[in-house]
């Protein structure tokens, strides 16, 4: 019966959409939806997705980050696409290296997984003008993201550019490939108010656009509550099971298309934090209550390579998701999130095919049901929604114990296989370790000056826009002006200074009189603009004042992004015999980028071109460093820590490997990031190049190259955690009842081929603390540490069991009464080491 009435919920969607999703004949692969899933080729199933971004990655990163994913649970990857990056100069394309979305695509598809193609083209992804190129604001009379005939026409022309070429490569599911949807437009109910009826007439454009390109593939738009049929409005945001709305017409899924991991961070920021347990509370809930697709974002975040990060975004990007900027298994995130995707995959039948009902017990406790008729299938989730309180729930006759703020996963309404709150997968901390290759860096610093007027070629009355200026060539840009005092101008007393005034509208800049350094200020992710004052000496005869303009990314959200500008705009001279002096209408002189990135001074042929000496402690601001370094030992990914520069640019081996900014302190007094990663992809053997461009000045000799791992692994464990489920029995029609469940005990995995060297600690009571920094409580068995010792030293894999009798015999047990935990801290290595 059930069956019957998802049919024909799926004629009603296809009447809908009158053929406009562009499925291919009957014979053919298809992709449709109804109001319970997506159905691909005539299956349903739940989709659990994550966001991997190609060019945050280099190629050769690209399988291991795949194989993890699948192997976390995943059977989907989310990617944007990069306008930017694809067209950076208008009808010049790139799709080579990092930016080969064709070979990312296959290589999902080789890894048996789905794709969600997220077009945009804008996109925001806290990417460099969220992805739209810059010469889109150079064409007259354009307004993004409007009911606007310019960008319609450049909007419409790339995004068909790559659905053709999806096309071409047969990368759609109808053609035999993975993509199996695709997004147009990007959370756009987030400034559509903006534009007034032009953004109601543009986002039906947009998705009447996209559908008429007849990819085979429904089109999705996330954070558009009434996205035109028959395109599929999906939720973005961190409880979409409770604050989703819901499809806004019947006939459509429910669907999470980005379920933030943590938070991306910007510079000045301090750390960003989600627990593994919020996480899984979320998506088990989205789950439960008729949620079809899951996608996290990000499950891998990278690294903003070069200058792609948007306005004052770190370089670091969602670090915090699963698989870290390194691709290393965040543990307990990754493995407590593919626990909780064999759970709801053991319930898929009742989810895709049960009759849902829903029991509110009190305020706090309720019970989903999901239930087919006339079968055993059945499914059933026993929410305790108080983040305080635990509490127990009486379902069909057995009472469940559920932990504050927790949800219990019964795939055969009878036995917990899972519950959000409690953890049974392994812990890790993430090491940095000084290379033992790479040590002893030999430093040479060649610095830039202020530059002769005459290389000045721009000529303007006033500051130019520092956008327009730059044009996203270089994040830099110099404004230089001169004027002529007397004697009777400047202040008659010796201790009393004239003050320059610089209004800016951000991002940085940096300020020289007569050659001299005066200063560094900036503006923040939240207040770009800011002002500039500092004391300066004056002389009698003519005065020079540069300026350094600074440019931190291009902006990535809002309305109006093309009237977005940024630099000095008004310079004043204070404290003057006459009074303040204006100079923002002086006669201004202006060079974009700085001669050492002309040179290319960060690759071998450009540093050649100058001569550089042997770097002193502490070096001036605009200074570039170089150096050389054999790659690290061993397999490990590899970071440079810059703890003792202040702000600048990464190149090695000619690659720039990002923005760094370590004198910009978050609230607790650090720097938002520290250490850069450098994938090994770019290092040879020996003698890489390591340049640095330093532009406020630091003490390049406390650079270090760093190998990180995640060897420090940890299991922390309660008595009262679900037992781990070897196998179900799949006879008939559903999962009948558990075949076999082994005792619980805590799981220890070292990456790699490494084994467990040595247990740091071990704790049978009640220990406390997290990996990394565990507590012996007042409860701890003395045999703790020989039991673990005994199951896992020496092992790439142990389980050691939650059992009372292994630890103590009923007469050793000091603390009966306590219900115990087991903590356990083991360092792993190669077995030579």
């Amino acid at each position: 019966m059930m069956g019957r009435m998802y049919l024909g919920l799926a004629l009603v969607c296809l009447l809908v959409a009158s053929g406009s999703l562009g499925v291919q004949g009957q014979d053919g692969p298809t992709v449709t939806y109804d109001a319970r899933s997506l159905i691909i080729n005539g299956s349903r199933d739940l989709l659990f997705s994550g966001s991997i971004h190609y060019p945050r990655s280099p190629p050769e990163m690209w399988p291991e980050l795949l194989r993890q994913a699948k192997e976390g649970g995943l059977n989907v990857i989310q990617t944007y696409v990069f306008w930017n990056l694809h067209e950076p100069v208008q009808g010049q394309y790139n799709f080579e290296g990092n930016a080969d979305l064709v070979k990312f695509i296959k290589l999902i598809q080789e890894h048996g997984m789905y794709v969600t193609l997220r077009l945009g083209p804008f996109i925001q992804a806290e990417w460099n003008h969220g992805g739209l190129p810059y010469w889109l604001r150079e064409v007259p009379n354009i307004i993004f993201r409007s009911d606007n005939e310019p960008f319609k026409h450049h909007m419409k022309k790339y995004v068909k550019m790559i659905i053709d070429l999806m096309k071409k490569e047969k990368l759609f599911y109808p053609q035999g490939g993975p993509i199996i949807m695709s997004q147009i437009e990007n959370e756009y109910n987030t400034i559509q108010l903006a534009y007034r009826d032009a953004g109601l007439r543009y986002i039906q454009w947009a998705a009447n656009m996209a559908v008429s390109l007849k990819t085979g593939v429904p089109w999705v738009m996330c954070k558009q509550r009434e996205a035109p049929d028959p395109v599929i409005n999906t939720c973005n945001g961190r409880h979409c099971g409770d604050t989703f709305t819901g499809p806004n017409n019947p006939n459509k899924p429910s669907m999470w298309t980005e379920n933030w991991t943590a938070q991306f961070r910007v510079f000045g920021d301090p750390p960003s934090q989600r627990a593994a347990e919020d996480i899984s509370y979320a998506v088990a809930r989205f789950f439960s209550k008729n949620g079809t697709l899951n996608n996290y974002y990000m499950y891998h975040g990278g690294t903003n390579f070069g200058r792609t990060s948007a306005s004052f975004v770190a370089t670091r990007y969602y670090d915090e998701a699963p698989l870290d900027e390194y691709g290393l298994r965040r543990e307990p995130k990754y493995g407590h999130l593919r626990d909780l995707h064999r759970a709801l995959k053991l319930s898929k039948k009742a989810l895709l095919w049960g009759n849902p009902t829903s029991q509110q017990i009190n305020a706090d406790l309720e019970i989903r049901t999901y239930e087919k008729a006339g079968s055993n299938i059945c499914a059933a989730f026993l929410s305790n929604n108080n983040s305080k309180v635990p509490g127990t729930v009486n379902f069909r006759g057995q009472d469940y114990f559920l932990p504050a703020k927790s949800i219990s996963i019964l795939p055969d309404c009878k036995t917990v296989v899972y519950n959000t709150q409690t953890i049974v997968s392994q812990h890790n901390t993430r090491n940095f370790h000084p290379s033992k290759k790479a040590t002893h860096l030999a430093w040479e610093m060649f610095q830039e000056s202020v530059p002769d007027r005459s290389q000045l070629d721009i000529n303007f009355m006033q500051p130019l826009e520092l956008y327009n200026l730059t044009k996203d060539t270089s994040d830099y840009a110099w404004y230089i002006t001169s004027i002529t005092f007397d004697r009777r101008d400047l202040p008659f007393r010796s201790d009393i200074l004239p003050v320059i005034q610089v209004a800016s509208l951000g991002h940085a800049l940096i300020a020289f009189v007569n050659g001299e350094y005066i200063g560094f200020g900036h503006g923040s992710h939240i207040e770009k603009s800011f002002v500039f004052q500092k004391p300066i000496n004056l002389k009698p005869g003519v005065n020079e004042v540069a300026l350094l303009g600074i440019l931190v990314g291009l902006p990535d959200s809002g309305a109006y992004m093309e009237k977005r500008y940024a630099g000095p705009r008004a310079v004043t001279i204070q404290g003057l015999s006459a009074g303040t002096l204006d100079l923002t209408y002086n006669h201004w002189k202006h060079m974009v980028g700085m001669p050492g990135e002309k040179l290319q001074l960060f690759t071998e042929e450009g540093a050649s071109k100058v001569n550089w000496n042997p770097a002193g402690i502490a070096g001036p601001p605009l200074t570039w460093y170089k150096t050389y370094f054999d790659a690290p030992e061993g397999h490990n990914p590899v970071a440079v820590r810059m703890s003792t520069m202040g702000k600048g640019m990464i190149w090695v081996n000619g690659i720039s490997v990002g923005r760094y900014w370590v004198n910009y302190l978050s609230p607790l007094g650090r720097p938002t990031q520290s250490e850069y990663h450098i994938p090994r992809a770019y290092l040879k053997p020996t003698k890489n190049l390591l340049v640095i461009l330093e532009e406020t000045g630091g003490n390049p000799t406390g650079i270090e190259i760093l190998v990180v791992n995640r060897d420090t692994i940890c299991s922390f464990i309660t008595e009262n955690h679900p037992p781990d489920v070897k196998s179900w029995d799949k006879t008939g029609e559903g999962l009948q009842t558990v075949v076999e469940s082994v005792k619980s005990g805590a799981h220890l995995s070292c990456p790699g081929e490494k084994v467990m060297k040595q247990i740091d600690f071990a704790s049978f009571g009640n220990p406390y603390g997290s990996c990394g920094s565990f507590g012996l409580g007042n409860c701890t068995s003395p045999n703790s540490l020989k039991v673990v010792e005994q199951h896992c030293l020496g092992k790439n894999k142990c389980t050691v069991p939650l059992s009372r009798e292994i630890f103590d015999n009923k007469n050793e047990d000091k603390c009966p009464e306590v219900s115990k935990i087991l903590a356990v801290q083991a360092r792993c290595a190669h077995k030579k080491t």
